[in-house]
């Protein structure tokens, strides 16, 4: 059964810094592509990060400047640093795992709540 378990979440204080975690159950971890969504209050799901398996990043627009995804493929795992926090970053973080071919698997984890304050 594929699990992806997100922590690092929570309350955190505007102009901060944050470290997101993913861990990840899932056989053939180093050929997914995997990623960082969030979910504002009241608005569509959108991209913040990905990094395919040879390493290669894409930055959504709102956070390009601000954040860095990593991956650990020994540890199953995915990163994400946010510097600069504002407070339209509040939004429920999920991080995914997308398979490498048309048609193929995607994964979501149940999410993470981030919220900005002052």
């Amino acid at each position: 059964q594929v699990q992806l378990v997100e922590s690092g979440g929570g309350l955190v204080q505007f102009g901060g810094a944050l470290r997101l975690s993913c861990e990840a159950s899932l056989g053939g971890f180093d050929d997914y592509t995997m990623g960082w969504y969030r979910q504002p209050p009241g608005k569509q799901r959108e991209l913040v990060a990905a990094i395919d398996r040879r390493g290669r990043t894409n930055y959504g627009d709102s956070v390009k400047g601000r954040i860095s995804i990593s991956r650990d493929d020994a540890k199953n795992t995915l990163n994400l640093q946010i510097d600069r926090l504002k407070f339209e970053d509040t939004a429920v973080y999920y991080c995914n795992a997308k398979a490498p071919y048309n048609g193929g698997e995607n994964y979501w984890g149940q999410g993470t709540q981030v919220t900005v304050a002052s």
